[in-house]
């Protein structure tokens, strides 16, 4: 017996407590190859929390999902263990289980990558998405995801998203899971010459497509942004949006405590009204106010996806003539409360400086013919929201493949037909600028939107496996993602927690698919203990360093870490530059060259 040991402890399972652990040495004065005498320490308390811890695998277990799976804050988080559990745990000691639980999912997750790599193999392979995602430009985080498995290969945080960056990322994931089957990419420029540089290393043909949806958004921005900018400036300018609501707030003041009833005599009005005269009274007031707040609810014109998709100022200056023109019909019989004409003479008046404007009904139109070319872009490669809204029947591969058919010939021939109409001369300007907009995309892009029957490996059975056209199940996982976070943060804007987001709670997703578990640790309750093996292998193995995963260091960009911004915006570091700059040293003779 060497010595005896008392150690604090905190685990789910016992609480707090207190353990006497007996050291042992071989009598014969056996050693390690290092010098060091062999010790026989108690491998249960081994099992319960990590070398030199207090706090338990099995908590940092619990903390980590209610943390990063359940999204619950660290208050939260506490006050359950507190009242549920007996165990009092401060909001830092919970921030750092949640960190530790990261640092082992990662590691456990990329020393199963053998096992992992072995059951996408017999899969015939797997289809690497690729995707980016960040908030306000910071907390970027990198994901190669499994659109196949729905699994998360690998997260890592990027200053930027350029190639010099995702390459390392995507090769490491190459390497630990095999050469994927295809790459699902978007059509930036850093995710297509970082995934057309890893097919050449790989020297093998593998398929790499551009999202579908990326491609739609990318050509609708090129084609209507700078028109629907035009016009939301000239209706900034005109400030007729603030206005409108300005005249709705007064309104609802001023009819206030019988607005109840004169909504209802709105809505009996709009049911029943056959001549073009508005109701008296408060009634009135209320029409006149519904008729503002309808040219201000633009929105409800789009599907909520955004420009291009949607054209939002275009509708509001649509919505604003169908007022104005209304307000004319209204005004033009005779009669009627005096109070309620004023009104209405005033809401038309707000929309006559940007009737009179002579730059709306040029740009508007040529927004509408480039609109309308989007559109048919869009109806060609069948990806409309609206239509798609109802569930779709599940089709047979053989359905989905004679669908990829059709579509591909639909847009062969919206192709053929854009350069047959296509004016070579004339005034017709603008439209051949937005056919040449469209067929430069497809010049670029058009060699990455076809392919996605990949052929499967004899081993795997053969036959072929279809890939879907987009890259929304990397952005779906996102979305969700986010949504979690502003679950857990209560923000909307998460730039914040992004930055200070582990790029690891990526990989807590995996942990929902029961596949993946089997593999990472058998099933989910056995995850502690796969920690405590983990621990223990590196400490028999302490010359293995835990960064064999790594890949090269990310150089400098233009976008400022948060690490670095910790450093540059230091006191020290400002009074040291100060003191510098305000020094009375011999200035330097700076060469003539």
């Amino acid at each position: 017996m060497l010595k005896s040991d008392q150690r604090n402890f905190v685990t789910l399972a016992h609480g707090r407590f207190v353990s006497n652990e007996v050291w042992r040495a071989c009598k014969a004065g056996c050693s390690e190859a290092s010098g060091k005498k062999t010790l026989a320490r108690s491998q249960a308390l081994a099992r319960l929390a990590p070398p030199g811890g207090v706090y338990g695998y099995d908590l940092e277990f619990h903390v980590g999902l209610r943390r990063f799976r359940d999204r619950r804050q660290r208050e939260e988080v506490c006050a359950e263990l507190l009242d549920k559990r007996g165990i009092a745990l401060s909001t830092g000691e919970e921030s750092k289980l949640a960190a530790r639980f990261i640092e082992h999912l990662e590691a456990l997750h990329w020393k199963r990558a053998p096992q992992l790599a072995q059951a996408l193999r017999s899969d015939g392979g797997y289809l690497m998405n690729i995707d980016a995602t960040g908030e306000d430009g910071r907390g970027t985080t990198f994901v190669a995801y499994d659109s196949w498995r729905h699994w998360v290969l690998g997260a890592w945080k990027l200053s930027t998203e350029r190639t010099d960056l995702v390459l390392p990322r995507i090769r490491q994931v190459a390497q630990a899971f095999g050469p994927p089957s295809a790459i699902m990419r978007d059509l930036g420029r850093a995710m297509i010459e970082a995934a057309d540089t890893l097919v050449r290393e790989l020297k093998r043909r593998i398929p790499i497509f551009g999202c579908h949806s990326h491609f739609l958004r990318d050509v609708g921005k090129d084609l209507l942004r700078d028109l629907h900018d035009q016009i939301r400036l000239r209706l900034r300018h005109h400030g007729l949006r603030s206005q409108l609501r300005a005249l709705v707030r007064r309104l609802g003041r001023e009819v206030s405590a019988k607005l109840p009833a004169g909504r209802k005599g709105v809505e009996y009005w709009a049911k029943s009204a056959i001549e073009h005269v508005l109701p008296t009274g408060a009634a009135g007031l209320v029409a006149v106010r519904a008729l503002a707040q309808w040219a201000v609810d633009y929105a409800q014109e789009g599907d909520g996806r955004g420009l291009p998709f949607d054209r939002p100022y275009l509708d509001f200056y649509r919505r604003c003539r169908t007022v104005r023109r209304a307000a004319d019909a209204f005004l033009r019989k005779p009669g009627g409360d005096t109070r309620v004409r004023k009104e209405l003479s005033r809401l038309a008046r707000l929309f006559d400086p940007v009737m009179q404007d002579p730059a709306f009904p040029k740009t508007a139109a040529k927004l509408v013919r480039r609109a309308a070319l989007f559109d048919q872009l869009r109806q060609a490669l069948r990806l409309n929201p609206k239509a798609t809204a109802t569930p779709r029947k599940v089709l047979t591969p053989k359905q989905a493949l004679v669908e990829l058919q059709d579509i591909r010939q639909a847009m062969e021939r919206f192709e053929q037909n854009l350069r047959r109409r296509r004016p070579a001369r004339g005034p017709a300007q603008d439209e051949r600028q937005a056919i040449d907009i469209v067929l430069d995309h497809l010049e670029r892009h058009g060699n990455s939107l076809w392919g996605h029957a990949i052929a499967l490996p004899k081993e795997a059975g053969g036959g072929i496996r279809l890939s879907e056209r987009t890259n929304n199940a990397l952005e779906g996982f996102f979305r969700r993602m986010k949504q979690g976070e502003r679950r857990r943060s209560g923000r909307k804007v998460l730039t914040y927690d992004f930055e200070h987001l582990p790029a690891g709670a990526a990989l807590v997703a995996n942990l929902d698919r029961p596949d993946y578990v089997k593999i990472l640790c058998g099933s989910i309750d056995r995850l502690p203990q796969a920690f405590a093996e983990l621990d223990a292998e590196r400490q028999q193995a302490a010359a293995a360093s835990q960064q064999e995963t790594d890949v090269e260091c990310e150089v400098l960009s233009s976008s400022m870490p948060l690490v670095d911004r910790a450093l540059v915006r230091s006191d020290n570091l400002r009074a040291c530059i100060l003191a510098a700059a305000q020094s009375r040293a011999p200035a330097v003779a700076l060469c003539s060259r």
